[in-house]
This record gives C-alpha cells, sequence and structure tokens, in this order.
C-alpha cells in the first residue's frame, strides 16, 4: 500500500486494522504530544522534535506492528516480551485486546534510548 499520509495510510486499511490503527495513533499522540508524523518506508512514521524517525506502525491481515522496539531494559521488556516478533519489532494480533497502555509506556522509553544511541 503506498499513501503519502498517514490519514491515507490508515483509510486504506481493512475497517477492522483502521481501528485499531487510528487508537494506536491517539495512544502515541497522547504518549508523546510533542512528536510529529511521517510516512517512511510506505508506513506510518513517529518523528522526534527535531525531525529524526523514532518509531514506525503498520497494519497487516492478522496484526498491527511497531518497529525500530530497541530492546528496553528491566521489567518494560519483560512486559514486551510477548509481543516480541523478530529484530526490535513488537507485533499485536488483532484477536487478542491491544495493550495500548503498554505501548503509551515504551514510548516515552523509546526516546531515551534514541537519544542514547543517536546524542
Amino acid at each position: 500500500m503506498t499513501t503519502e499520509t498517514v490519514d491515507a495510510y490508515i483509510d486504506a486499511a481493512p475497517p477492522e486494522v483502521a481501528t485499531v490503527l487510528r487508537r494506536l495513533r491517539e495512544t502515541i499522540h497522547d504518549a508523546l504530544p510533542e512528536a510529529g508524523e511521517t510516512v517512511s518506508y510506505h508506513m506510518p512514521t513517529v518523528t522526534l522534535s527535531d525531525g529524526r524517525r523514532l518509531t514506525y506502525y503498520a497494519g497487516w491481515k492478522n496484526h498491527v506492528a511497531l518497529y525500530a522496539v530497541y530492546p528496553l531494559g528491566g521489567d518494560l521488556e519483560e512486559e514486551v516480551a510477548p509481543y516480541r516478533s523478530g529484530k526490535d519489532t513488537l507485533a499485536f494480533p488483532l484477536t487478542k485486546p491491544v495493550p495500548y497502555d503498554l505501548i503509551a509506556r515504551v514510548l516515552p522509553r523509546l526516546v531515551e534510548l534514541h537519544g542514547a544511541r543517536h546524542p
């Protein structure tokens, strides 16, 4: 799916996926009100205030995923472990409730890690 805006990306998704993507987008902006958004690698991309990319998200037939989620360390890493799917990816099956509260706690930690990795 090739789109130029996050709205277009979400609108092009099947309805059941689009609903989750809208809620995920809202969760991201609630957790990181200063974050921006764009489309990169053909998926919605969360950007930092300086324009650097923080994380990406996408909707698929059976799940939604967050990408570029580095190892978080400690208890938070243990909490996301059931959702780890490949290197630096969190996948949330559409057949189960999406843990938006967990995602909201992951995002600020990603900002911290991003700063440490890319000073």
